[in-house]
């Protein structure tokens, strides 16, 4: 059974950084693609990553006395002009609680260890997570009724 599935070497931590992030970035796609996680399920864990990222960063930046550039720092702009429409549905608790707290642990855990056993450097493995946020902040953007953010997150064919 396992035989079936393509086994994907972890790099080792002295490994080049292009192939760490290869990595990171297929453990996402193979679990996102997989499990057709929800788009609201996908973005909080991204959310959480991101933010916890930025602030051992800027941490770090800050006891060197450097800055970090906002690409980093910031959420990338929406593409588009997204109209900001009042959203008529369940209210935001209720949304909350139909959440799948298994599957969400698994994409962290996932996220975490792909970057512990890589060793990845915190700087490339916020670039990419900020990548991931941008594509599901840009989909909840464009979501029109609740039940599109129980929808599973589109990945585009090129990732």
């Amino acid at each position: 059974m396992t035989d079936d599935l393509p086994r994907i070497p972890i790099p080792t931590p002295d490994a080049d950084q292009t192939e760490k992030m290869v990595f990171l970035q297929e453990q996402i796609v193979n679990f996102l693609r997989q499990y057709s996680m929800p788009l609201i399920e996908v973005s909080l864990v991204f959310s959480k990553y991101t933010r916890q990222l930025t602030e051992a960063l800027t941490v770090q930046a800050n006891a060197e006395g450097e800055t970090l550039p906002e690409i980093l720092t910031q959420p990338w702009p929406l593409l588009g002009g997204s109209d900001s429409s009042e959203s008529s549905g369940p209210p935001l608790e209720t949304v909350l609680q139909n959440l799948d707290d298994d599957r969400m642990d698994i994409l962290d855990t996932i996220l975490r260890s792909s970057m512990v056993a890589t060793e990845m450097p915190l700087a490339d493995a916020l670039m990419q997570l900020r990548q991931w946020e941008h594509l599901a902040r840009n989909q909840l953007a464009d979501s029109k009724a609740t039940g599109q953010l129980f929808s599973p997150l589109e990945i585009p064919e090129e990732w």
